[in-house]
């Protein structure tokens, strides 16, 4: 289930990353171009009154810049409005009202979306400022003085906030409705795919990268089987990233992940595995997503024998943390092997979904202690008492143990490649959770 977005909004210098950086908790610059698509802070997830949600930081809005800098305005300004279920517009009590903030009001003030007039840099406690009251003249509503600084005014802020999410969560699909987001770097082939999947062409397809802006839903029914196919824009690295409508787009990608049951991560056959491509995979990784390998122009490839093995084991190499997931060569232009996507869609979505007795997991360990022993420390040996599974999508399992810190990576992996030798798992992600007998 998509989480509620939160689109913050604003000219320049009024506190925004400050803002960012205090409700999610962590010191993240919004600036920062840090490697790692989890690390490109456009957004982050924060969390009130036990609700996580999305929030995204707009950046600058600049309207009196050169190079047609109010059109640029406004489009960002539009798609920030689209994405966003709330909106705080964040000004500067100390710089006062500025022509900047009059723009920018008048474009939120045409919208349905709930705005929340945030004044920022109030840094004492007590009686708001006579100053701040002049924001009253933008025509947003009321005022709610803050200090993103202090954390003064944070709490009635998201107090607000959480007001305004949706009070629905629940989408139109059935629960055994499997969603599929189909995702990867700029064409790709994402949407040739979906348009040769559904057999019309339902889905734009251009060979210029970027021509999906919005994640589009299409829902399909395939025997007695219902799939809902998520087409989301092309993800590129952020250096690439020149226009702001394509980072709100990337947003909705991330969302689509977010929400998927099944990924489908779209490579192009003869680009091979890039960086771009190992980020992405990597997303839908932490995300705890069942994910497909699609390598897509696979009729553009010349073969020998032995090509297609060798392709494989390449694209485990570059993914070495996904080596969980099958490998499908197709041509979405010419359909070759696509007919191989719904069962291993349905596949994958029941290795996700698989659940295993407390039991029979226990046998499981038992034997793979006997097998390899549990690391030791100074004399201390790891003891394994017992394993339960609590979750799925992905699997989850608990192992109680005498002492976490004797718990080893590698044995960790050990215990996954046992798993996955007896129950399969393949397509999905496995995680452990390690606690200590007796303690919380």
């Amino acid at each position: 289930m998509a989480k509620p977005v939160v689109a913050v909004v604003g000219r320049p210098n009024v506190g925004k990353s400050t803002f960012f950086n205090y409700i999610t908790g962590r010191r993240i610059s919004i600036v920062e171009d840090t490697p790692g698509v989890t690390r490109d802070r456009i957004y982050s997830e924060a969390e009130w009154r036990s609700k996580k949600f999305t929030v995204i930081d707009t950046g600058g809005i600049e309207p009196y810049s050169e190079n047609k800098i109010m059109q640029q305005m406004k489009r960002q300004a539009e798609i920030a409005i689209e994405t966003a279920d709330v909106i705080i517009f964040m000004v500067d009590a100390k710089e006062g009202m500025t022509a900047s903030d009059k723009e920018v009001a008048t474009l939120l003030r045409k919208t349905n979306k709930p705005v929340i007039l945030a004044v920022n840099k109030v840094d004492r406690i007590g009686q708001t400022p006579a100053e701040a009251y002049e924001f009253y003249n933008l025509g947003i509503g009321e005022i709610m003085p803050i200090s993103s600084l202090h954390g003064l005014g944070m709490g009635d802020l998201l107090d607000e906030v959480y007001a305004h999410f949706p009070e629905t969560e629940n989408e139109d699909y059935d629960e055994d409705t499997i969603k599929v987001a189909v995702i990867g770097k700029p064409n790709s082939g994402k949407s040739s795919l979906i348009n040769r999947v559904l057999g019309e062409e339902r889905v734009i397809v251009s060979d210029v990268p970027g021509t999906t802006r919005d994640a589009i839903d299409t829902l399909v029914t395939n025997g007695e089987d219902k799939y809902v196919f998520i087409d989301t824009a092309g993800i590129r690295r952020k250096s690439r990233i020149s226009e702001n409508i394509e980072k709100y787009s990337i947003i909705r990608s991330w969302t689509a992940v977010e929400r998927a049951d099944v990924c489908l991560i779209m490579i192009d056959a003869v680009d091979g595995v890039t960086e771009q491509d190992t980020k992405i995979a990597g997303y839908a990784h932490d995300q705890g997503k069942a994910s497909i390998i699609v390598i897509n122009k696979w009729d553009l490839v010349e073969k020998t024998t032995g090509t297609l093995e060798e392709y494989r084991k390449v694209v485990h190499e570059k993914l070495g943390f996904m080596t969980y997931a099958p490998v499908l060569f197709i041509s979405a232009k010419t359909g070759q092997r696509v007919d191989k996507i719904y069962e291993l869609i349905k596949f994958t979505a029941d290795q996700a979904a698989f659940r295993i007795s407390t039991g029979m997991l226990n046998d499981i360990v038992n034997e793979a202690v006997a097998m390899v022993q549990p690391p030791s420390d100074k004399g201390k040996r790891l003891k394994i008492y017992y394993m339960t599974q609590s979750g799925i999508k992905p699997p989850t399992f608990i192992l109680f143990v005498n002492d976490m810190e004797l718990m080893h990576y590698s044995y960790e992996r050990y215990l996954e490649n046992q798993l996955r030798k007896n129950f399969g798992f393949e397509g999905t992600p496995i995680r452990f959770f390690i606690r200590e007998k007796g303690k919380e």
